[in-house]
C-alpha cells in the first residue's frame, strides 16, 4: 500500500543518486498569471527528467535473484533512461522498449546508460504490450513506469523536496500522463498538508486521464497525438487512478499550440529547455486556464528537459512567425535584370533583413515572362510588417 512512510524510505534510498533538482521564483510567469510562482525544476535532473527517482527506488527493493536476471522497461524516452541508469548503477542488464516514433535524442540517452533498446509500436501502449511479452520470455522483470508503488513513491520525493524549500504552498501544478508522478506527490502533500490543493495538467490529445478523473473511472483514447510525448498515454491506469480520485483537486488539459507557446515561453524568460510534457503546467497559466489561483503561491513542476531538437527548431520558428519577429511573403516580378534588385532594396529601406529568398520562374499559374520571389525576413514586429506590406503594396508588388 502507498504511504507516505514509503516516500521517505525511498527519498532515503535515492538520496546519492537524484538530484535535489532547483526550486526557485519565476517573477515574469508571477506577473502573467497574477500569483507568485516558482517553479520546480526536474528538468535539470540528472537524467533530464524526474523518473530516475521511481525507476532507482524500483530497481533498489528488487531481490538479489532477480538483478541478476536484470530488468525490461517500455517508456517514451524518460523512464528509459531512469531505468537504464539505475540499471547501470547497480551493474545490471536492462532492456528498454520504445515507441518507433522516439525522438532520436531520447534514444540516443538510453544507450549512453550502456541498456539495449528495441524499438516497436507505434505508441507507448503497443511498446507495453511487447515490453511484457518480452520480459516474461527472458525472465526479466518488469519495471512499470506508473503501475508501481514503489515508482510512485520515488516520484512522490519531489513534494518533499518542494516542501522542504517552501513550507507555505497553496497549489501545486503536475503534469498527468500515466499518473505515477501526480499520485506519488498528491499522496505526499495532502498527508503532510491536507490544503495544498493538487491540480493535474494533460494534453487535450491524450485525453484518457483527464476523462477518467471527470468519469470516475479508467477510460481509454481511441488514439493520441500530441507535442508533449512524455504524456501521451491512450489507456489510463486503474492504479494511478485511485489515488488520483483521492488526492487531486482538479485535471485540466491544453492543446498543442499552448504547450508550444510555454515551451518557447521557458527558452526565452527563464533560459530553460523544458520538453512538452513538462511545459504544459506553464501553459495552463500562461493561458488562463487557473483562473482561481490568481493571489496565491503556486508551485509548477517542470517534469523534464530532454526535448528533441528538430521540434524544439520548430517550435522556435513558428513562435518568431507568430509574435511578428519573423515574416514570409509572395511576390510577383517581371522576370528580368534589376526587379528582383529594386524590390530587395525597398526591403532593405524598410529595414527588413533578408534571411532566404527563393525565385521560381517555372510555377504554373505564373504567366510567361514572370517569377514568383518568396523571401523569409527578420521584423520588428506586427506594426513593422504593417508598414512592410503597406509599401509593398504602394509599389505594386502586392494586392488587394
Amino acid at each position: 500500500m502507498l504511504n507516505i512512510e514509503k516516500i521517505y524510505k525511498a527519498q532515503e534510498r535515492i538520496k546519492d543518486v537524484a538530484v535535489n533538482t532547483p526550486f526557485s521564483y519565476a517573477p515574469y510567469l508571477s506577473k502573467v498569471a497574477e500569483a507568485d510562482v516558482y517553479l520546480k525544476k526536474e528538468n535539470l535532473q540528472v537524467t533530464g527528467a524526474f523518473k530516475i527517482r521511481g525507476a532507482y527506488n524500483k530497481i533498489a527493493t528488487l531481490t538479489q535473484a532477480q538483478r541478476d536476471c536484470g530488468v525490461v522497461a517500455a517508456s517514451a524516452g524518460n523512464h528509459a533512461q531512469g531505468v537504464a541508469l539505475s540499471a547501470s548503477k547497480f551493474g545490471i542488464k536492462a532492456v528498454i522498449i520504445m515507441p518507433e516514433s522516439t525522438p532520436l535524442t531520447k534514444v540516443n540517452g538510453v544507450k549512453s546508460y550502456g541498456a539495449e533498446v528495441i524499438l516497436a509500436g507505434t505508441n507507448y501502449d503497443e511498446a507495453y504490450a511487447y515490453a511484457t511479452e518480452y520480459g516474461q520470455k527472458n525472465s526479466l522483470t518488469f519495471v512499470h513506469p506508473f503501475e508501481d508503488e514503489e515508482v510512485m513513491a520515488g516520484q512522490g520525493t519531489i513534494a518533499l523536496e518542494i516542501l522542504e524549500s517552501c513550507k507555505e504552498v497553496d497549489a501545486v501544478i503536475i503534469p498527468a500522463g500515466g499518473g505515477g508522478l501526480i499520485s506519488g506527490m498528491a499522496l505526499a502533500f495532502k498527508a503532510i498538508n491536507p490544503n495544498i490543493q493538487v491540480i493535474g495538467v494533460g494534453a487535450s490529445g491524450a485525453p484518457a486521464l483527464k476523462n477518467s478523473f471527470e468519469q470516475k473511472v479508467a477510460m481509454d483514447s481511441k488514439s493520441v497525438r500530441t507535442i508533449a510525448d512524455g504524456i501521451a498515454v491512450r489507456d489510463a491506469s486503474k492504479i494511478t487512478l485511485a489515488h488520483i480520485l483521492e488526492n487531486v483537486d482538479t485535471f485540466i488539459s491544453v492543446d498543442d499550440e499552448e504547450i508550444a507557446s510555454a515551451i518557447l515561453f521557458l527558452l526565452e524568460r527563464q533560459k530553460l529547455v523544458v520538453e512538452g510534457a513538462g511545459a504544459v503546467g506553464v501553459a495552463a497559466l500562461m493561458h488562463n486556464k487557473l483562473e482561481s489561483l490568481k493571489g496565491k503561491k503556486v508551485v509548477v513542476v517542470l517534469s523534464g528537459g530532454n526535448m528533441d531538437v528538430t521540434l524544439l527548431s520548430v517550435i522556435i520558428e513558428k513562435g518568431l512567425l507568430k509574435s511578428g519577429r519573423k515574416m514570409m511573403l509572395t511576390v510577383t516580378l517581371i522576370d528580368k535584370p534589376g526587379s528582383l534588385k529594386r524590390f530587395t532594396e525597398i526591403l532593405e529601406e524598410l529595414n527588413a533583413n533578408i534571411v532566404h529568398i527563393a525565385y521560381d520562374r517555372t510555377a504554373i499559374s505564373l504567366e510567361y515572362g514572370d517569377a514568383n520571389v518568396t523571401v523569409h525576413m527578420e521584423t520588428k514586429g506586427e506594426e513593422h510588417q504593417n508598414e512592410i506590406r503597406k509599401v509593398l503594396k504602394d509599389e505594386g508588388y502586392l494586392r488587394g
